[in-house]
């Protein structure tokens, strides 16, 4: 599922794609805007995004959708 987070004075947005559900997702945000520690989330390859939570503008979570195969939309 693809996530976007949206920092603060920054122009540009970090967007990966997590191999988390929507709720394990939210629950990691939720948990560190209320401790006020960073937010940590690890990409569908292996790579782990640290951002602090006190910079957070946004967390966009895509929904979850399995991908299509073929050339065409039926």
């Amino acid at each position: 599922m693809e996530v976007k987070i949206g920092i603060q004075n920054i122009g540009r947005e970090i967007v990966l794609e997590s191999t988390q559900d929507a709720e394990a997702v939210a629950k990691v945000v939720g948990d560190a805007i209320a401790k006020g520690s960073e937010l940590r989330l690890k990409d569908d390859k292996g790579r782990l995004v640290i951002v602090p939570a006190n910079v957070l503008g946004y967390v966009e979570i895509g929904a979850e959708e399995a991908r299509r195969v073929g050339f065409g939309a039926l």
